[in-house]
């Protein structure tokens, strides 16, 4: 099943207000690629002054806290990501389950409670380079799938998103055929998950993604879009990928 393709963007801890006009600039780069979503992630103090003042594209979150309100100092609600603007958000990036401790119960329930606030979301999973090189990495990234698939009913607002751990920020990419053998893999737990509605989740490959590459990932089967790390902070380096997308 062809699916329309997503491109979305993960700044990360990166931008400032004054880096309001490069988002502008990136949702008006976008504009002639009407067949692909877009969608930017960015930092929490942002997605306030980029719902109201950008136009064009989706402004999401980089993570959500699970319980609607309560002692988590620190912390963000779905709720508040929605009153503030946001229409997604990405929950479980490596980033997060390795320097912050997230378990795949912990990334199942931020989805749920986000789902339920009626955000979309992007479930992140990915193998470390030992896991791979130990020829482990199939079977543990569907193992921690399963585990962090939210339980609903209707999965038409979750994508999924394959970053392999020694591919992000490092420059390595996984090749073609690898990603191909991942994506049928996760495509598959999502059929046993969702039924024939499984087909419908879109699958994102995200890791040192960026022009250069972009065009041969995205034309693998099964591979729905990209979540773009770097790469997404200016529209010199995103918009081509979104071209790429719109080619594929």
């Amino acid at each position: 099943m062809a699916l329309r393709k997503y491109v979305v963007g993960n700044w990360k801890m990166n931008g400032l207000s004054s880096d309001l006009a490069e988002i502008q600039a990136i949702a008006d780069g976008a504009k002639p690629y009407p067949t692909v979503d877009v969608a930017l992630c960015l930092p929490a103090i942002l997605i306030d002054r980029a719902a109201r003042m950008v136009t064009g594209i989706p402004i999401g979150a980089q993570d959500v806290h699970f319980a609607d309100n309560g002692a988590h100092t620190g912390c963000t609600s779905a709720s508040m990501l929605r009153d503030a603007g946001a229409s997604l958000t990405i929950v479980g990036h490596s980033e997060r389950r390795d320097g912050q401790h997230e378990s795949d119960d912990e990334v199942r329930q931020k989805a749920e409670s986000a789902l339920a606030a009626g955000l979309k979301v992007i479930l992140c999973v990915g193998e470390s380079l030992e896991i791979r090189e130990a020829g482990n990495a199939i079977e543990t990234v569907q193992a921690q799938l399963d585990a962090s698939t939210p339980r609903v009913e209707d999965a038409s607002s979750l994508a999924i998103a394959y970053e392999p751990i020694w591919a992000i920020g490092t420059g390595k990419v996984a090749s073609p055929s690898d990603i191909g053998e991942m994506h049928s893999a996760l495509r598959e737990r999502l059929v046993a998950a969702y039924g024939e509605a499984g087909n419908g989740v879109r699958i994102l490959y995200g890791g040192s993604v960026n022009a250069g590459n972009a065009a041969e990932i995205l034309a693998v089967a099964d591979v729905d879009g990209a979540l773009v790390g770097g790469a997404s902070l200016t529209a010199e380096k995103f918009v081509p990928i979104v071209a790429a997308a719109a080619s594929s």
